[in-house]
């Protein structure tokens, strides 16, 4: 779709946040957008964007922090529960409650403004914009990160010009009359995570004790690790260790009680143990490297490792909204791309999902094979080709 008509200026309002599983696909599709522009000729300032996020959401520190101007407006969250009782609760009442107020605020920036057009990505805050877009008469494009539709993008569909989605597991689940407007076009993948080097992770961690004969296993819970996988992890240690490498992101305050349980390691297997509390710049280098990855199953998370084409063992967040991570694993696992461990998961289950992985590179060609099948490097590209298309109409 690269065909599209590229605007000599472009004016877009992006909302949406909370979580970088909402922020962090806006962030690229906005660099994007932009790198579009200027590849056809357009001036440094071609692009306009104002995002309208929350004060405490993670927009609030990206958004300025990568030069883009930021408003915000009130909004609410809404606490799930399958008891419809409880979910009209005195907090759930009062935050809705400020929903109208957010709507006004927003419509006021919004007609402002005057975008070409409105991208939202999920989070609370995107349903007063979105209101207020269809109140200011801009069109919306909606983009879901996750297999089934957010609370916010389905209060939001009925409105939206385009209905972007990040897998074709999501078109049936669509009610039949939203489905003319959807499109696939994959969950935006921050450019720099494919073009890592496994050498360079090799030099920029320091691992020595490294034996590139054996598989390497990368451990991640997310930038505060998860209490749940380093469990596991501390209880598997010299078992993994005797069958791979294993560089364990742990979370900063989780770092000294791992590294206390690993003390009595054999000085081979110490080496083979890199344990770091966060993963920053290398993390490209960290993913070229690894042969497999054992991490939640959040929409970002499925979305680079699928790109890269990573077999993966997930351990799902059973909290997360909507039980929004169990169905991203089970979709996995169901074409073969992934193995999802769910509940009270034991060291036996890990050992018993992740062993076969190690120890037989053809099982690992073949899962890593079906999660590039499902993988969309190009997200980004398709994202914005869909917000070019409906802004010219």
């Amino acid at each position: 779709m690269n065909d599209v008509r590229v605007p000599a200026t472009f004016r877009l309002v992006v909302t949406g946040g909370g979580t970088g599983g909402h922020t962090y696909p806006a962030l690229t599709a906005i660099r994007t957008l932009q790198a579009r522009l200027a590849a056809h000729g357009g001036a440094p300032d071609a692009l306009d964007v104002l995002w309208i996020g929350t004060p405490e959401g993670l927009e609030a520190k990206v958004a300025p922090a990568a030069g883009i101007a930021f408003a915000t407006v009130a909004t609410g969250k809404i606490r799930r529960s399958s008891n419809p009782l409880k979910m009209l609760g005195p907090a759930n009442v009062r935050d809705m409650a400020r929903v109208p107020l957010g709507v006004v605020q927003a419509r006021k920036l919004i007609t402002g403004f005057r975008p070409d057009v409105v991208l939202a990505t999920g989070g609370y805050v995107a349903v007063p914009a979105g209101l207020a877009t269809r109140m200011a008469k801009r069109p919306l494009v909606l983009h879901e990160q996750t297999v089934r539709l957010g609370l916010a993008n389905r209060r939001l569909a009925s409105s939206a010009a385009r209905i972007a989605l990040s897998s074709e597991s999501s078109l049936p689940l669509l009610p039949e009359e939203l489905r003319s407007a959807a499109v696939v076009t994959g969950n935006p993948v921050r450019p720099e995570v494919l073009t890592g080097h496994p050498d360079k992770a090799i030099a920029a961690l320091g691992l020595p004790g490294f034996d590139r004969r054996l598989p390497t296993l990368y451990v991640t819970g997310g930038a505060q690790g998860a209490q749940q996988i380093n469990g596991l992890i501390r209880d598997a240690l010299p078992w993994l260790l005797e069958r791979a490498n294993l560089v364990h992101q742990c979370g900063p305050a989780n770092v000294e009680a791992l590294r206390a349980a690993a003390a009595s390691l054999p000085p081979q297997l110490a080496g083979r143990y890199h344990l770091t509390g966060f993963v920053g710049s290398e993390l490209p280098d960290v993913l070229a490297l690894a042969d497999v990855v054992i991490s939640r199953s959040g929409a970002g998370t499925l979305a680079e490792l699928t790109a890269l084409g990573k077999p993966a063992v997930f351990v799902p967040l059973a909290s997360s909204a909507g039980n929004e991570q169990a169905h991203n694993a089970r979709h996995l696992q169901e074409a073969g791309a992934a193995v999802a461990l769910e509940g009270q998961v034991t060291a036996d289950q890990l050992r018993e999902a992740v062993g076969p992985l190690l120890v037989d590179p053809a099982r690992r060609q073949a899962m890593a094979a079906a999660a590039r099948a499902h993988g969309r490097p190009d997200a980004a590209e398709r994202l914005v080709d869909v917000l070019l298309s409906v802004a010219a109409g």
